[in-house]
């Protein structure tokens, strides 16, 4: 296994490759700026070291890995709506930096490209790991 800065480093390198359009910029921008925000990135550096602790390679799950990252990212934005939150790590929300339809418009890409990011995984384990991810999202607005 490697160490936690090496997950990271791989997780932060796939998040900057991202290759969002430039335009409509009220839809891609908001999606790069809570990217950008930061914050621990947990998920998908424990997406890597699961895969690699049932002895697989982390660098064959950062796609999946990433498709956690961005869909947490989408929660966030929908959850600061839900909320009225103003501020998401010490910055302006994306609701409160551009207004709700944006942020409920770039929250809903950005779970569709976690979706895209995650079907470049394994197609031996795609069902498997798509039906779980559904699941989950479903779980995630029974919970909210």
């Amino acid at each position: 296994m490697q160490g936690l800065s090496a997950y990271l480093e791989r997780i932060e390198k796939g998040i900057a490759e991202l290759d969002f359009p430039q335009r409509p910029v009220e839809l891609y921008e908001p999606m790069r700026y809570i990217l950008r925000l930061g914050g621990k990135r947990m998920r998908p550096v424990l997406t890597l070291m699961g895969h690699e602790l049932f002895g697989g390679r982390s660098e064959n799950v950062v796609s999946p890995a990433l498709a956690v990252e961005l869909f947490h990212n989408f929660t966030l934005i929908h959850d600061d709506i839900m909320d009225r939150a103003p501020l998401r790590r010490g910055q302006p929300t994306v609701h409160a930096k551009w207004n709700e339809n944006v942020g409920i418009l770039s929250g809903d890409a950005l779970m569709v490209i976690a979706y895209q990011q995650l079907a470049k995984c394994d197609t031996q384990h795609f069902k498997s790991i798509f039906d779980l991810f559904s699941k989950t999202t479903i779980e995630v607005c029974e919970g909210e």
